[in-house]
């Protein structure tokens, strides 16, 4: 084997992990030494991000894109089953329940938001001043800004091969619009929400502030005298429970499509699309099986760590969140200018004034947390939430990360019509139009799910 720098495929992954690395050391020497960096409360990944994107820009250094989308993708379904593997939280009781469901119902809205004013938007601009714009492509705005790059890439081709000309194009451009959204607006609130003192944590640990011995371990841990480094055992848990969720996602696929060749599109994207949440879901049975091997003896000590499972769910948003801003490509969008300004302003504003209001009702206790880890998710992707969400919860101690996982998983049931809806609407004008309508329907009736779904004792169950 050549071991030399001839071989590309052999160092191509140290050098963009390098670089990364490099990006990251840079921003946090800019952040500690920069008062007007510390103030803005941009988050040291994303200024790592945004520094990697220009020198991408400028040509200084040469990205592998497909990489980067490799790295994004991993590194959100390690971060968050690293957080599932934790020993505490993450237990829902029955308002916990409840929550998961108003907070899927949630999501899904914000879907349908982002839909009805996309359509508005694009069906509009079809019947006055751009006659030949493909009527459809206002529900590209839900695919990208609230489902993300995939949905978007994989909608705006289908559309493509139904005659919008660079429908795939567009679509990506509109998921890069989001992220962009989720990191500039979520920053400049965070500012102004500090200005306001409506936050006080400016993204600093409790483990920079707490260093007694009961905050870096449990009880009846592994022993750090043992064989094995505990950071060993907690990778080690988190690599397995990550083949356990491929393995997993891999049988249901097949499973499915086996029953259901016709669905074969669909179930993968919906299953390998959101392996984080099967991935948390397997955490969380691992954790509940090692707990009941502690309780019968069959193991002696507690093999997870809180602390070190935190710090590398923090290692892997941060490596997610500087590929992700790194890799955006913003393709060519000749005549599509108009329409893709206006969506992404609608999507900006539009989700930002709708989860401000359900926001208040839905999460009273964690207001501001609850909003903008929202707000992050669903103009971006769930990694942006989380990184949003680390400048106000650092340790993650309010549930608001957990409902992103948990509603989520809801989502995935009440957002299975809107994929109906996004294929039946290109077909004809009456169809899109028809879709308009019912989806307006619907984020009635689930904005109903989440104002009334609530109960009793619910905020314990937080």
């Amino acid at each position: 084997m050549d071991y030399s720098s001839v071989n590309v495929s052999l160092w191509n992954i140290i050098i963009q992990l390098g670089l990364i690395a490099g990006v990251i050391l840079i921003s946090q020497f800019l952040r500690s030494k920069l008062a007007f960096v510390r103030k803005s409360m941009m988050p040291v990944a994303v200024l790592g991000g945004f520094i990697l994107l220009i020198l991408k820009y400028i040509g200084l250094v040469k990205l592998d894109g497909e990489l980067l989308e490799m790295l994004v993708y991993h590194c959100i379904a390690l971060g968050f089953i690293a957080m599932s593997l934790r020993t505490t939280g993450g237990k829902l009781s029955g308002g916990g329940r409840r929550i998961g469901l108003r907070s899927g119902a949630l999501i899904v809205g914000t879907y349908l938001v982002q839909g009805v004013a996309g359509l508005i938007i694009t069906m509009g601009l079809a019947y006055t001043i751009m006659p030949g714009l493909f009527k459809a492509a206002g529900l590209l705005l839900p695919m990208g800004y609230g489902q993300g790059p995939g949905q978007a890439n994989n909608i705006g081709g289908s559309y493509e091969a139904m005659g919008f000309a660079g429908g795939q194009s567009f679509g990506l451009a509109i998921a890069a619009s989001g992220y962009l959204c989720a990191c500039i607006v979520g920053v400049v609130m965070l500012n102004i929400l500090s200005r306001r003192h409506k936050i006080t944590s400016t993204g600093e640990s409790k483990s920079s502030r707490d260093l007694s011995v009961g905050f870096f371990q449990d009880k009846n841990e592994l022993p750090v005298s043992d064989s094995i480094d505990r950071l060993s055992v907690q990778f080690a848990l988190i690599l397995l429970v990550y083949l356990l969720t491929y393995l997993l996602t891999k049988a249901l696929a097949g499973g499915v499509i086996s029953l259901a060749p016709g669905l074969t599109d669909t179930v993968n994207t919906l299953l390998w699309g959101f392996n984080f949440i099967i991935g948390s879901a397997v955490a969380m049975l691992v954790r509940l099986l090692l707990n009941k091997a502690q309780k019968s003896r069959i193991i002696e000590h507690q093999y997870q760590n809180n602390y070190l499972l935190n710090r590398l769910s923090g290692f892997f948003f941060d490596i997610m969140i500087v590929a992700g801003i790194s890799a955006i490509n913003m393709e060519e969008l000749s005549g599509l200018w108009l329409p893709f300004a206006l969506l992404s302003l609608a999507g900006a504003v539009l989700t930002w004034l709708y989860l401000r209001w359900v926001c208040k009702k839905l999460y009273p206790d964690y207001y501001y947390e609850g909003l903008i880890s929202m707000y992050g998710m669903l103009t971006g992707t769930i990694g942006s939430g989380i990184l949003l969400l680390r400048e106000m919860d650092p340790d993650f101690s309010s549930p608001a990360a957990n409902n992103l996982l948990t509603g989520s998983s809801f989502a995935i049931i009440f957002g299975a019509p809107i994929l109906v809806l996004v294929s039946l609407a290109p077909k004809s004008d009456l169809l899109c139009l028809a879709t308009l309508c019912i989806a307006a329907v619907y984020l009635v009736l689930l904005t109903l799910v989440i104002f009334k779904a609530g109960g009793k004792g619910e905020r314990e169950g937080n």
